[in-house]
């Protein structure tokens, strides 16, 4: 199972480099004997950059999460500005 790529050979053998990555997982590329990109099925990239929780599960789970706002408005009229 060849996971390494050069980068020459993944140009030239793209829709190879594709498939593998789709069936058989990360395809790593290097160029100059240094590794560069990786190659990954889009259902795997959307699984890492998806967030964990969601906002909501996020600020209950804060220290703050069960502190009270007051989230009242003044009556009073809004401060003239010199413009």
């Amino acid at each position: 199972m060849e996971k390494y790529w050069q980068l020459q050979d993944a140009k030239n053998r793209f829709s190879e480099l594709v498939a593998k990555a789709l069936r058989q997982g990360p395809q790593t590329v290097t160029r100059r004997g240094q590794k560069t990109v990786v190659v990954i099925a889009f259902e795997d990239y959307r699984k890492l950059i998806a967030p964990k929780d969601s906002l909501l599960k996020f600020f209950r789970a804060s220290p703050l999460g069960d502190v009270e706002l007051e989230l009242t408005r003044g009556t009073e009229p809004s401060r003239e500005v010199d413009l």
